[in-house]
């Protein structure tokens, strides 16, 4: 009331005698700058003042939405604007709803951030978005409560407390009208399915409610009916009773099947002809007789898309086109491609990059500023920005300019490069074993690698330093050097090992690349305080000797990350020649071979399917050191034994499994990694290894190990614990439980 009085002995002064501003001033304004506020009067000083013009000021500065409370006063020529500012939410807290996804809920469902300034109907509108939310989760009767409080320094801390109700859970599924296909199939493309007993087992059905996917799940069933040619197939929307008593349902669809149809003819129609049609049939999987298959359709439409965006039509346009024989049951289908023009490249934009360097970026894309365009180049740019292991997250937009120019803007999240690297584990024999290491794989975004590692355990010693470069002078040659020490105690006798590598490498492609090293050792042994004697061992192989070789590698990776790929495969074959001088004198070669099967475009989850394999040979006769021969066990061949502890044993003599070592192993590994919480980048895997090693021959001995592990990406770097039991265990083998390592590609 008081200020309604001010403003109108304000007003009746002003119209009584009207009086020149001679200053104007605020007072409880903190949102707007002064020079802000005085751009938006009406009126300035020197200005005479009317009733119009102080009315309009107020109301203009009120319409901002900062203030709770503004009005005017007027003496001796002075202007003063008062204000209440409304007060600064500082704080926004989720409780009972999704807390470890606290940072993604409050930006996609909240929609509140720190800072902003407190408004009801927003905190209102906040509300109906998560009760929405988690009834798209398949809950109902949750509850959206908001507290308020104010803190000392005049803000507002909110908190969401949430009561999410309960579930409701799917007892009976029906399907009406099913006779030619298996209905339990359906299970693999829906995901509203009914409960099994004992649901919450791990890869059964809990029969939790959908809501979010229950508008689709009868598109996905047609969609399964149209991959096996039933393309006039009807699937209507689910019927849903629900029993609010006990939160079960039943759930029921109605189906009209229709009949299978069968491919009469495959045509290619091209607007303008770009490219001879021959070329499209070859990537064409479609064919005449065949029953027609909806997801076929959809791929072979794509590849052709891909085809002839290779040849810079950025813009085409495949649309599928099915005339269909109902009375026959077959039908023809036309692929209609309509180019558009050739595009090309103009500018290349780098984005969300603070550390690595552009250049470090550009060099990896292999489309630049007035290229033409190419899908191909496009996609195998992003995945060569992934292989790199510096973003967590890479894309590449589309920016089209006009018909035939486009901009690409190349988007990266930096992922940390620095590990401060700790690994490790507990065995029978070698007990605590501990990896501490200091490295950067992108030190000042430069693309420059160095890294220092010192591991340590009851058996085991050794320190390494390496520095490498994969991109020499941005070219296509790569450079590394690196120095060692070691002790390994192999319970009969200890190793001690120094040396030095020194090495450059070659892209050839953007796919496979090659390199060429040299390396220098000096190696002694010592009788091991593990044991008391080793007179059976001939002494020939506890020799000091010196190694000097070179090794000569090929490498080809098509895999689309660094840390946790989705697609592709990584093949490498190295040789190692000694005998360039030093004291042995053999040939070691290494294969590996790994792929990679992102399966939710199967499964609709976002698993992957993974098989590695690693066969190794030594060929060479005379004196070849027990160090220099293979061995298997931990991380990288056979889980549940120790690292190096599974060796080949001689017919006939006395030496153990660890003491002799094999000249052949092969081991190869099967792994299903899960999400486990996805917003901190954990995930589970299960895995089945299995190996062999000999002397002689390959099978002499093998050993397997099985278990389950987590893979953490953490902002340390990529951490693996692993939990396995041992297969084929004989006794005298050294196992191992638990392992876990840091900084290694999954």
């Amino acid at each position: 009331m008081k200020r309604t009085l001010l403003f109108l002995t304000l007003i009746l002064a002003i119209s009584a005698d009207a009086m020149t501003i001679q200053s104007i001033k605020y007072k409880g304004m903190v949102h707007i700058s002064e020079n802000v506020a005085l751009r938006m009067l009406p009126f300035e000083i020197g200005d005479d003042i009317n009733e119009v013009m102080a009315d309009e000021a107020v109301k203009k500065y009120f319409q901002q939405g900062y203030f709770t409370d503004a009005w005017v006063d007027f003496t001796d020529g002075v202007l003063t604007f008062h204000f209440i500012e409304k007060p600064v939410i500082s704080k926004i807290v989720l409780e009972g709803w999704k807390e470890t996804e606290e940072e993604e809920i409050l930006s996609t469902v909240i929609q509140i951030k720190s800072g902003s300034l407190y408004n009801e109907k927003k905190l209102e509108d906040a509300k109906k978005r998560i009760a929405q939310a988690i009834s798209q989760e398949g809950k109902i009767d949750s509850v959206v409560e908001v507290e308020k409080e104010l803190l000392d320094n005049g803000s507002i801390k909110i908190t969401f407390i949430v009561n999410e109700g309960e579930t409701i859970v799917i007892e009976n599924l029906t399907y009406d009208g099913v006779k030619e296909l298996d209905s339990d199939d359906f299970d693999d493309v829906i995901a509203n399915k009914e409960h099994e007993f004992m649901g919450w087992l791990f890869g059964r059905n809990d029969g939790e409610m959908k809501l979010d996917d229950l508008a689709y799940d009868n598109l996905r069933i047609r969609d399964y009916y149209m991959q096996n040619g039933f393309l006039d197939s009807q699937v209507g929307t689910p019927f849903v009773r629900v029993n609010f008593d006990s939160y079960t349902a039943d759930m029921s669809y109605q189906i009209e099947e229709g009949g299978v149809y069968t491919i009469s003819s495959v045509s290619i129609n091209q607007v303008e002809n770009v490219i001879e049609d021959e070329k499209i049939r070859e990537v064409i999987t479609l064919k005449d007789t065949e029953v027609f298959n909806i997801k076929t359709f959809r791929d072979n439409a794509k590849a052709i898309k891909t085809l002839i965006a290779d040849k810079s039509y950025a813009f085409v346009e495949v649309i599928p086109d099915l005339k269909k024989n109902e009375k026959e049951h077959t039908v023809d289908v036309v692929f209609k491609v309509i180019p558009g023009e050739k595009v090309r490249i103009r500018n290349v934009i780098i984005a969300g990059n603070a550390r690595t360097l552009d250049r470090i970026i550009r060099r990896e894309l292999f489309l630049g500023a007035g290229d033409m365009y190419s899908l191909t180049d496009l996609e195998d740019s992003k995945s060569s920005l992934g292989r790199l292991g510096f973003f967590d997250e890479t894309t590449i937009e589309e920016k089209r300019i006009n018909e035939n120019t486009m901009d690409l803007v190349v988007k990266v999240k930096e992922a940390p490069t620095g590990n401060i690297q700790v690994g490790g584990g507990y065995g029978s024999y070698g007990g605590i074993m501990v990896t501490l290491g200091v490295s950067d794989k992108n030190i000042w975004g430069s693309g420059i690698g160095m890294g220092v590692t010192i591991e340590r355990s009851e058996t085991t010693e050794s320190a390494s330093f390496n520095i490498s470069n994969s991109r020499l002078n941005d070219s296509d040659f790569s450079g590394n050097f690196s120095v060692h020490t070691s002790m390994n105690d192999y319970y009969d006798y200890i190793i001690n090992s120094k040396g030095i590598t020194l090495g450059t490498g070659h892209r050839f492609s953007r796919y496979i690349s090659g390199y060429l090293s040299y390396g220098f050792s000096d190696n002694t042994y010592e009788i091991s305080e593990l044991n008391t004697s080793v007179s059976y061992l001939d002494p020939t192989y506890l020799q000091s000797y010196s190694k000097s070789g070179l090794t000569v590698s090929v490498k080809y990776d098509s895999t689309d990350d660094f840390y946790l790929p989705r697609k592709g495969m990584a093949i490498s074959q190295s040789l190692e020649k000694t005998g360039l001088g030093g004291d042995v004198d053999f040939i070691k070669s290494r294969t590996t071979f790994g792929k990679y099967v992102g399966l939710e475009d199967y499964i609709g989850f976002d698993a992957i399917a993974r098989y590695k394999a690693r066969y190794n040979h030594l060929l060479g006769e005379g004196f070849i050191p027990f160090a220099e021969k293979f061995y298997m066990g931990g991380i990288g061949s056979v889980r549940g034994y120790e690292s190096f502890s599974i060796g080949s044993a001689r017919t006939g003599s006395t030496f153990t499994q660890s003491s002799s070592g094999g000249k052949q192993t092969f081991s190869n590994s099967a792994e299903i990694s899960f999400p486990l919480i996805p917003k901190a980048k954990m995930r589970l895997v299960t895995f089945l290894d299995w190996g062999f090693i000999g002397e002689d021959k390959l099978t002499e001995y093998s050993r397997g190990g099985y278990g389950f592990g987590l893979e953490w990406f953490s902002p340390v770097g990529p951490i693996q614990l692993m939990f396995a039991q041992p297969l084929n265990q004989q006794e005298n083998d050294r196992t191992a439980v638990f392992e876990f390592t840091m900084g290694q590609r999954f």
